[in-house]
């Protein structure tokens, strides 16, 4: 970095962003830096979120599900399979689904009358959320309890249709979240902090632990070489650039839900205007290096005393592959949540892009909107055909770019326990005979992750679409379509979004929605690759 970027950035001198010479930008960033003084600034709210906990634990809710999308959920998870104390996991539940079966194992599993829901939504109007938040206010009222608001806690932006939503039916409490802080950059706000202390960690020590790395993020000038954000930040960055845009996690077991969240961050704040950085996370692991192609710079999470990561970072250094090792336990999360977040704005300021922005999640949001409101029958167009034993439909554009190529699988079958180990042969696979890089997405949330980098980014994808009949007909409370209409629908937006973007897409619709598919699957990759 130069030019004192770093003290100029913490100063929100917006010079330091290029993009910025457009005023429309310019704006939209200087309402999105709120992150940088996060972790001094929520000290304020420790009190009010800790008395809301202890609250809630008095009055015996002792199951917590939080109802989210995006930024919203994705710390939370984090929080619940890290740091979490182990005897409370099984009573922690975090939906960012519209899966009528999951929603469905998650209400037969829960009790309404010791339940806490919170209903997390910058915007206040996610469509996601709004629906699981009426499905399950009115879940709790038909189970006779009175008062079903004392039942919920909202966290939003000042303002928005949930506050307004929460007062009129009587909410235990509404958070109120600063505005500039944008959804994914959240992790160290009431976003965070709030889901952190239900769950019996204390919020005080993630802040605690985000202040250290606030302090190793300062250092500018000749002592910029030693600032953990930047040298995250121009790593990623200055290899993308270099066409090593393929940033694949190695997390140990215990930080491993730190990827879904790093995924989110990193894919939608850089991925636009053709340009961005990927991140690769939960790929099979492999020991022979010659299946990694050179669009690959990797990230090793683990503590300096480990020797099997340090021979692993030597092995990949030796084979011409950049590695940067990061030292980091989960007693240090706060501070992984910080110094990511730091890292991605500087990558933004060297990949020219607005960091802050998520112009092509719109646009899919858009086009569900626009399909649900078609009536009871979703067109698909073009019409699926058999091929392969199963019904499919494919776009290809011209000028899509093979080098540096990546499979993403875009996956809106019901989950359960074999459909991890399914894809995990599909993307081995995958890697072991194309060198290809995958990703793995499940809908919809991907599409408030790596959702914007698939229109945005590097035109190099081939989008696998995975869909299936769901016999399930659960109606969405005020709504005239269930969650699997609204379900197919954004697995149908998306469709468009990217083949509006050029994208190449393969959408491949299964007739039982619990089959396997991955066999079939298989079969459309060596297809699509042969064309």
């Amino acid at each position: 970095m130069t030019d004192q970027a770093v003290t100029r950035l913490w100063n929100k001198d917006l010079s330091v962003f290029t993009v910025a010479s457009d005023p429309a930008v310019r704006g939209a960033i200087d309402h999105r830096l709120g992150w940088l003084t996060a972790p001094a600034a929520m000290r304020a709210h420790l009190d009010d979120v800790t008395r809301v906990a202890q609250q809630v634990q008095a009055d015996g809710l002792t199951s917590l599900c939080l109802l989210g999308m995006g930024g919203s959920s994705l710390c939370a998870e984090v929080l619940r399979q890290t740091l979490s104390p182990t005897a409370t996991r099984a009573h922690v539940h975090v939906l960012d689904t519209t899966d009528e079966r999951a929603i469905r194992q998650v209400s037969d599993t829960l009790t309404p009358a010791t339940t806490l829901f919170i209903v997390a939504s910058k915007s206040g109007s996610t469509i996601e959320v709004t629906a699981l938040e009426a499905y399950f206010r009115q879940w709790v009222a038909n189970a006779g309890i009175t008062s079903p608001g004392r039942h919920f806690i909202a966290i939003t932006d000042p303002d928005t249709s949930l506050g307004a939503h929460a007062d009129a039916h009587g909410y235990r409490h509404t958070f109120i979240n600063p505005a500039d802080i944008g959804g994914r950059f959240s992790a160290l706000s009431l976003f965070g902090l709030v889901p952190a202390a239900l769950m019996g960690i204390d919020p005080a020590s993630l802040l605690d632990s985000a202040d250290t790395m606030v302090g190793a993020c300062r250092l500018d000038g000749e002592d910029a070489d030693d600032n953990a954000g930047v040298v995250l930040g121009e790593f990623m960055a200055t290899q993308a650039i270099a066409g090593r845009d393929k940033l694949t996690l190695l997390l140990p077991d215990s930080m491993a839900a730190l990827g879904l969240w790093v995924e989110q961050l990193v894919a939608e704040s850089t991925g636009k205007l053709g340009t961005g950085v990927l991140p690769i996370v939960d790929e099979p692991a492999t020991s022979d290096l010659a299946e990694y192609g050179s669009d690959r710079a990797f990230v090793l999470v683990a503590d300096l005393a480990d020797a099997t990561a340090v021979a692993r970072r030597q092995t990949l250094a030796a084979a011409g592959h950049p590695v940067l090792h990061l030292q980091s336990t989960p007693a240090h999360l706060g501070a992984e949540f910080f110094r990511w977040e730091f890292a991605t704005a500087i990558a933004g300021i060297l990949l020219n892009v607005n960091p802050f922005d998520e112009p092509n999640v719109r646009d899919a949001k858009s086009r569900t909107q626009a399909l649900l409101s078609r009536g009871e029958s979703l067109p698909v167009d073009p019409p699926l055909v058999e091929r392969h034993g199963v019904l499919w439909r494919s776009y290809r554009p011209d000028g899509v770019n093979r080098a540096g190529g990546f499979v993403a699988i875009l996956d809106y079958m019901p989950q359960d326990s074999g459909r991890e180990s399914a894809v995990s042969r599909v993307r081995a696979a995958i890697r072991r005979r194309t060198k290809a890089a995958t990703t793995y997405g499940v809908g919809p949330r991907y599409l408030h992750s790596t959702g914007q980098f698939h229109k945005g980014g590097t035109n190099a994808g081939l989008f696998l679409l995975l869909t299936a009949v769901d016999a399930t007909k659960t109606p969405v409370p005020g709504e005239d379509y269930t969650f699997s209409r609204l379900k197919h629908a954004q697995a149908l937006g998306d469709y468009e979004a990217l083949c509006a973007n050029g994208r190449h897409v393969v959408h491949m619709h299964l007739a039982d929605a619990h089959a396997d598919g991955s066999q079939a699957l298989e079969r459309m990759v060596d297809a699509a690759l042969a064309r």
